[in-house]
């Protein structure tokens, strides 16, 4: 079949409109069509990070998430609810690259935990997809600190906070750089994790990285609640000459 557009994900970056890569300016200058993912009665941070750079006219297709975290992800109709959501976006996309090229939001790189990903997996054989790489949220935090997350022959772990208090604390004392994503309600249990492996005084919170809200604190100095898209941050002491 014989496709006049295509499905392209451009990678944002970490939230720094001046850190989107240049492929993705201009990719985003000639778009005809966009969408982005957003929790209902919410902007999107995607769309907000393009804001002012986009030509008169476009097209926009807010895709709306039906259930972020009002339900816990081990619930059969949390992956019932967001399965149809996928299911959906991806017909209405491939139904657009039959004739134009439209372009998919995606804050950090698309291929790190990004929920392109869901569609990428659906479209393949209905439209052509490109990807376009960004740089990482997580990148963007580390950077803010001041500080190098990994020298020499130290190991990096990426982590979830959705993750159990005891996979979290193994996780923590094996590793040399640690970042751990998704922190919000579970904050306390990453506090009590950190502990257990004897590294939170090690650890740093950042929130809103890159962007003017940005604030960078020692874990042991956050008090009360923080989003569920800020990001602890561990740094390895490895070899160095």
């Amino acid at each position: 079949m014989t496709m006049a557009g295509k499905v392209i994900c451009a990678g944002l970056g970490p939230g720094d409109p001046e850190l989107m890569s240049v492929k993705s300016w201009r990719v985003l200058q000639s778009a005809r069509h966009i969408a982005y993912f957003r929790k209902a009665g919410r902007a999107g941070q995607a769309r907000a990070i393009v804001q002012g750079l986009l030509p008169d006219g476009v097209s926009e297709h807010p895709m709306e998430y039906p259930v972020t975290t009002e339900i816990h992800f081990s619930d059969p109709e949390y992956n019932r609810l967001l399965s149809e959501f996928y299911d959906r976006w991806a017909d209405t996309l491939a139904e657009i690259a039959q004739t134009e090229d439209l372009v998919v939001l995606c804050e950090g790189d698309p291929f790190l935990y990004g929920s392109f990903m869901h569609l990428h997996s659906r479209l393949q054989g209905r439209a052509q997809v490109e990807i376009i790489p960004g740089i990482t949220g997580m990148s963007g935090c580390w950077t803010a600190t001041g500080v190098p997350i990994t020298w020499g022959d130290d190991v990096l772990t990426v982590a979830m906070a959705t993750l159990s208090e005891q996979e979290l604390t193994q996780r923590a004392a094996q590793t040399d750089a640690l970042v751990v994503m998704k922190i919000g309600r579970n904050l306390p249990k990453l506090r009590r994790a950190l502990t257990a492996a004897g590294r939170l005084e090690d650890a740093w919170l950042v929130e809103s990285g890159t962007m003017p809200t940005q604030t960078v604190r020692k874990l042991t100095d956050v008090t009360g609640p923080v989003p569920y898209f800020s990001i602890v941050l561990l740094h390895g002491q490895g070899r160095r000459p």
